[in-house]
């Protein structure tokens, strides 16, 4: 038998729903503005002769845990080492 659900903790209200979506859209909206600034950001670097690969490549570097990096790189120089690439 299909009740509705009438306990408190269930209620909805058609505002407080609408004021969840309409700040999600928001976000989303603003992610999407600041989507297109880091594009026009790079699109000016390579435009002035940067290289965005390798600046992409740098951001992503930064953004990491510094003792995780030297791990990583410790190991690259050694694996480089064993296949004579140093």
């Amino acid at each position: 038998m299909n009740t509705p659900v009438t306990d408190a903790a269930y209620n909805v209200t058609a505002d407080e729903l609408r004021q969840f979506i309409e700040r999600y859209e928001h976000l989303e909206a603003e992610k999407k503005d600041i989507t297109e600034q880091q594009k026009e950001v790079m699109a000016e670097a390579k435009g002035r002769g940067y290289d965005t690969k390798v600046m992409r490549k740098i951001i992503a570097i930064r953004k990491r845990d510094k003792n995780d990096l030297e791990e990583e790189e410790a190991i690259l120089e050694l694996y480089k080492s064993a296949l004579g690439m140093a």
